[in-house]
């Protein structure tokens, strides 16, 4: 007898809503689509209007290479995926992702609402939750997140994260529209767990 496919988990929201913690305190396996960005000298990059890429665009990730990569990990259990380096906009390497016996693996970033529809077509079945919080809380854990790590100079940690924080509620529309869930962290750990 074959183990079930584990069920696949995506995990959308707003940049800096929690979507790493949440897989994290779930304890199951992740998939870190941020992982899969393109360098930032990667031929035709979309560019914002202070001509730095613009990272918000889903133009500026491999969503064929994530596809692959969980079609792999679902079916052997294992998969080596790119670890980047959101300071140094590159891939610095690779790690692997193992399930080691779990029934569900989640997949989270920012482009979780259009790779859902690029899952499905890729005949990946996943479940959708967005993860669900006040503009306001999440814009001051993103800022303090990104300062800590030093992933950009202040000024475009800003002007990005206000520039976010507009945007916030069109980006919940758009996963609602895709068939995501909107979801709590609290609701959203106790889905996952």
């Amino acid at each position: 007898m074959t183990a079930p496919t584990p069920r696949l988990v995506l995990i959308a929201g707003a940049s800096g809503s929690g979507k790493s913690r949440l897989a994290h305190l779930a304890g199951c396996p992740s998939l870190r689509l941020d992982d899969f960005y393109f360098d930032a000298d990667h031929p035709d990059l979309p560019r914002t209007e202070f001509g730095i890429p613009d990272w918000d665009d889903p133009r500026c990730w491999d969503a064929d290479g994530a596809v692959a990569a969980l079609r792999e990990l679902l079916a052997t259990g294992a998969a080596v995926v790119p670890a980047y380096s959101i300071s140094e906009s590159r891939r610095t390497g690779t790690h692997e992702v193992h399930l080691d016996g779990a029934d569900r693996v989640s997949a989270e970033g920012i482009f979780a609402i259009e790779f859902l529809a690029t899952c499905r077509a890729g005949g990946l079945a996943a479940e959708a939750i967005y993860l669900d919080r006040p503009g306001f809380v999440v814009f001051v854990l993103r800022l303090r997140r990104d300062l800590a790590k030093k992933r950009k100079p202040p000024l475009i940690l800003l002007r990005r994260g206000v520039a976010l924080w507009r945007a916030q509620p069109a980006l919940k529309r758009r996963a609602l529209t895709a068939g995501f869930t909107p979801m709590s962290m609290r609701a959203a750990l106790a889905r996952l767990g």
